[in-house]
């Protein structure tokens, strides 16, 4: 969870984001840049909450999931304060879990009572389409010149076509990490039946229209965002410390997906916990989040997974500020 720091007074304007998540929130305080990025980073938070957790089988966020996310967004409240962000400069959104769950609304409610924070649920689209203006600001332009973007959450998963970092088309899936991993993985190690299981879900999932038709042929470039990802290319990089810039535009191979795939299916949850590029809470879900990317590689023919660390959050504090490119 977050520490929070010492009240800092300052004279220029101050934005913050909070990217709700089904597994991760996450909190973003910045400034408006003239620089590469349209943002300098005051302060950053993330906490693992699993809000969802639970949801697939009850259609309900469970009091515990709803207990730590509140506790993450006290943590928030105190940093915004500390930060001295103004609440019009505050944009908290909530994705996929609080969408679906039948109690979803009253957790709102409960929380603005608590905290202080405004939570705006936001649809798949909309999701999408923040996740895209986020990654496009720290994606290489030739990348972002053709490029199927995914952002694999808790709860779905966003996939977006884009060229020119412009979106051609959308759609949102209810294809989570949370969900297939409480749906289908109930062995440790992984067996090969339960990883099958989630493949099959996961290849039920894939999106885009055919390779025989010109107009919808898959983008060039296979982009990933999100835990999963930037988990998997900070492993993949033997990573100890967490590092933005060396994940952002990283390119990691399909033989080098496939390698980093086999090497983690033999582990045991223990194992995969105990490596440094691996958060606590992740080490469960990332299975389910390699069933998605090997989905997408065998379907649509991709020999590489492009890695950026942008995405939701970034969007969501450039709709706060009203960032125009």
């Amino acid at each position: 969870m977050l520490k929070s720091p010492k009240t800092i007074k300052v004279g220029k304007a101050r934005y913050a984001a909070i990217d709700s998540g089904s597994n991760t929130f996450r909190l973003l305080i910045a400034e408006p840049s003239s620089g590469p990025k349209p943002w300098n980073i005051i302060h950053y938070g993330h906490c693992i909450t699993r809000l969802g957790q639970g949801l697939h089988h009850t259609g309900l966020l469970s009091n515990a999931g709803m207990h730590r996310a509140i506790d993450a967004y006290r943590e928030f409240a105190a940093a915004l304060e500390a930060f001295d962000v103004a609440a019009a400069h505050t944009l908290a959104c909530a994705t996929s879990a609080v969408r679906e769950a039948s109690n979803g609304l009253e957790f709102v409610t409960r929380v603005k009572q608590e905290t202080g924070i405004g939570v705006q649920i936001i649809d798949g689209d909309t999701e999408a389409a923040w996740s895209l203006t986020g990654a496009c600001a720290v994606l290489d332009k030739g990348i972002a010149r053709d490029m199927l973007l995914f952002d694999i959450g808790g709860g779905s998963t966003e996939f977006i076509r884009a060229r020119d970092t412009q979106q051609t088309d959308a759609i949102s899936r209810k294809l989570g990490v949370v969900k297939l991993f409480e749906a289908f993985l109930h062995s440790d190690p992984p067996s090969p039946d339960d990883y099958k299981a989630v493949m099959a879900a996961a290849h039920e999932h894939q999106v885009m229209g055919e390779n025989s038709s010109p107009e919808r042929r898959p983008p060039e470039y296979m982009v990933g965002t999100a835990g999963t990802v930037t988990t998997l290319a900070a492993t993949a990089l033997g990573l100890t410390e967490y590092n933005s810039e060396k994940i952002n535009n990283y390119r990691m191979s399909k033989a080098a997906f496939f390698s980093l795939r086999d090497r983690l299916l033999t582990m045991s949850h223990e194992q995969r916990a105990a490596i440094p590029s691996i958060e606590a809470g992740r080490a469960d879900l990332i299975i389910a989040g390699l069933a998605i990317i090997e989905a997408m590689m065998h379907r649509w023919g991709y020999k590489e997974l492009v890695a950026v660390d942008a995405s939701l959050l970034e969007g969501i504090w450039l709709q706060a500020c009203k960032y125009k490119p």
